[in-house]
């Protein structure tokens, strides 16, 4: 059983317990919502309901089973491996395959991979659908993810990308001239109100912050490196549609027809960095856009 505690400040005052848990770690609110039921988050050693509100000043103590055996069946599927250790596994995921299960994709995805590949070395917090699973990428989205082998390194990983620490850099090729050379997009995102599967830019939203740099201009198009400070679900996709330059391929915040014969947007995650959760050293891996990619890049430059 691996135990959490976290200290509720006063400013979190009034919040739902299962909300709290879910922003102050890399537990999902419906997971915390499940320990809760479990009896398995308490204060003072009594347990909480998950709609106990905080009240500031209090140590909530959580306790997370030892991984269960996977709901996502371990499948043999080929992963393109870029760095292993006894503590995390960086793969470079392909565009089209979803990172956990979820209903439509049951199978096929990152997790059921590394289930069979990593077997039962992998975290638990976040439950048995996503073993391991620290941050993600979108399903169309190609490029760098890592995983955690155990819940100690998952819990110091998540740290890093809660405090910043972390490094993550895309390359995306998007609609329209960007005049400037760089910039930086710092618009609160959350639930689109009117189609609660898309994310938007919305009054109240969790902060969210996206910084761009200029590439290359192919006149109506523009290749950008864009860096994460935040990582909120869909950000770039959403953060470049709202300043007028949807990504190139992305049907849901973009330009429904494309000009390119795409399977989705032009975006890759193509490096990532953090500090290792064991030696305390700093890593960076970088990978190289994939083929689709270029072939558009260069059919542009032809131009």
């Amino acid at each position: 059983m691996q135990k959490i505690k976290i200290d509720a400040a006063l400013e979190s005052a009034g919040e739902r317990l299962d909300k709290f848990i879910a922003d102050n770690s890399d537990i999902s609110r419906s997971y915390a919502a499940k320990l809760c039921t479990d009896g398995l988050v308490t204060l003072n050693g009594k347990p909480l309901e998950k709609k106990y509100k905080i009240t500031g000043g209090e140590e909530i103590t959580i306790d997370v089973p030892e991984p269960e055996e996977l709901s996502a069946e371990p499948e043999d599927i080929p992963l393109d491996i870029v760095y292993e250790d006894s503590d995390v596994i960086v793969v470079n995921k392909p565009q089209g395959m979803c990172v956990h299960p979820a209903p439509g994709n049951e199978s096929g995805t990152l997790v059921n991979g590394l289930a069979y590949y990593c077997g039962n070395e992998l975290s638990a917090i976040n439950g048995v659908i996503r073993p391991g699973i620290v941050h993600r990428i979108d399903k169309d989205t190609s490029g760098l993810i890592v995983a955690a082998k155990n819940n100690e390194a998952h819990l110091k990983l998540s740290e890093q990308l809660k405090e910043r620490k972390a490094m993550r850099k895309y390359v995306a090729l998007v609609n329209g001239n960007i005049k400037e050379d760089s910039g930086t997009v710092n618009k609160p995102i959350g639930r689109n109100p009117s189609d609660r599967k898309k994310m938007a830019v919305v009054r109240g939203g969790r902060e969210a912050i996206t910084h761009f740099n200029v590439l290359e201009r192919f006149g109506q198009y523009t290749l950008v490196e864009c860096i994460l400070e935040t990582g909120r679900t869909h950000q770039i996709r959403v953060h470049m549609a709202s300043i007028g330059h949807s990504i190139v391929g992305d049907s849901v915040y973009g330009i429904k027809k494309e000009r390119f014969n795409l399977q989705g947007q032009l975006l890759h995650a193509k490096t990532i960095g953090f500090i290792h959760p064991a030696t305390g050293k700093m890593m960076e891996f970088t990978s190289e856009i994939p083929d689709y990619f270029k072939s558009v890049l260069e059919n542009l430059r032809k131009i």
